[in-house]
């Protein structure tokens, strides 16, 4: 799998608890910081919940259904 680095560019403020710890799993919690994953169809998911609040670089976005 590939390496992806995220970065948020929105705010948590508002979002639910469940959106908040995503990112924290992410390894995220400001705007402007970053992480870099290793892709997996977990880190897809997590993606798929905070997509609005994340930019994604290194690989193919899953599109929301």
């Amino acid at each position: 799998m590939a390496e992806v680095e995220i970065k948020q560019v929105r705010s948590a403020n508002g979002v639910s608890p469940s959106q908040r710890e995503t990112l924290r799993s992410l390894k995220l919690g400001r705007i402007g910081s970053t992480a870099s994953q290793e892709d997996s169809p977990q880190l897809q998911g997590m993606l798929r919940v905070v997509g609005h609040m994340v930019e994604v670089d290194g690989a193919e976005r899953v599109k929301a259904e």
